[in-house]
C-alpha cells in the first residue's frame, strides 16, 4: 500500500482530521506498514 492509498482510506475517519500534519503523516507510514505485511488471496 502507498501513501496515497493509505490517506484516502484514512480520511474516512473524522479523527485524522483532528490531528495534527506531522501525526497524520505518521499514522500513514505506520498504516502503510502495518497493510504491508497483510497478504491477499485471490479466490
Amino acid at each position: 500500500m502507498n501513501p496515497r492509498q493509505a490517506v484516502r482510506i484514512l480520511m474516512l475517519s473524522p479523527i485524522y482530521f483532528r490531528l495534527r500534519p506531522v501525526d497524520r503523516w505518521q499514522l500513514v507510514q505506520e498504516y502503510c506498514r502495518s497493510m504491508s505485511h497483510i497478504s491477499v488471496v485471490d479466490h
